[in-house]
C-alpha cells in the first residue's frame, strides 16, 4: 500500500476510535470494541449486554441478528444527534421502534418525557420489552404497528432489504386471511396519552411511512413538533413531503433520517 494510503487509513480509523471514545464514554467504547469482536469471530449462544455514557441501564443484545447493527447506529454513530437541542419534551412516540434501543436513548436523554414504543415483531418486542422495563410507567409498548387506522395487518412475506430484525415489515390482511394485529394510528395513541401534542415523533416503518402520511393525518400532523422520519424511497419521500407541506415545517438531514421541526411551535415558545 502507498505511503500515503497507508498514513489516509490510520488517519480514518484514529477518527473513528476518537468518536466512539467521545460517544460512548472510555470505558463502554472498549468494552463495545471487545463485543464486537466476539460477536465477529465468536457469538455466544445467549444475549449480551451493552451500555454507552447516553443509557441509563444497559440494553440486551442478540448474538447473530441486527441487534448490534442498531446499536451502532443509534450509540456510536448517534443518529439522534438532531434531537439533542429539544427542550423539555413531554410524549416521545417511537413508531418502529424494534429492540427499544432508540426508546431507551430518548429516555434517559429526556428523564421527565413520558414515550410510547410501537413494534410489530414478536421477536423484536420481547427484547424491546427487557430493555424498556427499568424505566416503568414512563414507558408504554405496544405489540402492533402503526397504519393509518386499525387496520388488520400480518407480517409482510416478502423480504424487505437485507430481511434481519431490523427490516421486518407488515402489510393489509387480504380477503380471508387471519390478521395477527390491528394497527394503531397516530391521532389514537396521541388522545389515548392525555397529552396536547407530541414532542417528538420518531417513524422507521419500512416503508409503511406512505400509509401513514397518505390519509387520516390531518388531525395529528398539525400537533407535532418534531418529526424525526427514515423514509425508504421516492414515493415515500413525495408523500410525506405533501403531507407536512404548508403547515410550517422546516426539513433537514440528519444522515439517513428527515428531520421535520414546527416553526410555528418554535416561534410560540420564543415570545
Amino acid at each position: 500500500m502507498p505511503l500515503r494510503s497507508w498514513t489516509n487509513q490510520i488517519l480514518i480509523r484514529s477518527g473513528r476510535a476518537a468518536r466512539l471514545w467521545q460517544n460512548l464514554g472510555p470505558v463502554d467504547a472498549g468494552l463495545y470494541k471487545l463485543q464486537q469482536l466476539r460477536l465477529r469471530y465468536l457469538p455466544p449462544l445467549e444475549p449480551i449486554w451493552l451500555s454507552s455514557k447516553s443509557l441509563l441501564r444497559p440494553v440486551k443484545c442478540r448474538p447473530r441478528t441486527s441487534d448490534f447493527d442498531v446499536f451502532c447506529q443509534i450509540f456510536a454513530h448517534r443518529e439522534y444527534r438532531c434531537l439533542d437541542d429539544v427542550a423539555d419534551p413531554q410524549l416521545i412516540i417511537d413508531c418502529g421502534a424494534n429492540v427499544g434501543y432508540s426508546a431507551a436513548y430518548f429516555l434517559s436523554r429526556f428523564p421527565t418525557a413520558r414515550l410510547i414504543a410501537v413494534e410489530p415483531d414478536p421477536g423484536n418486542f420481547q427484547v424491546l420489552r427487557d430493555n424498556l422495563a427499568p424505566y416503568g410507567s414512563r414507558c408504554t409498548a405496544l405489540a402492533t404497528a402503526v397504519w393509518s387506522g386499525p387496520s388488520e395487518l400480518v407480517p409482510s412475506d416478502q423480504q424487505f432489504r437485507d430481511g434481519r430484525e431490523w427490516a421486518r415489515r407488515v402489510r393489509a390482511a387480504k380477503k380471508g386471511e387471519q390478521a395477527t394485529m390491528t394497527a394503531v394510528d397516530i391521532g389514537s395513541l396521541l388522545s389515548g396519552s392525555g397529552a396536547q401534542r407530541i414532542s417528538i415523533l420518531k417513524v422507521d416503518i419500512e416503508g409503511s411511512e406512505t400509509e401513514v402520511f397518505s390519509k387520516n393525518y390531518e388531525g395529528w400532523i398539525d400537533r407535532v413538533d418534531n418529526l424525526v422520519i427514515e423514509i425508504h424511497d421516492q414515493a415515500a419521500y413525495e408523500v410525506v413531503m405533501k403531507a407536512i407541506a404548508g403547515r410550517g415545517f422546516t426539513t433537514t438531514r440528519c444522515d439517513e433520517l428527515f428531520v421535520c421541526r414546527s416553526s410555528t411551535r418554535r416561534a410560540s415558545e420564543s415570545r
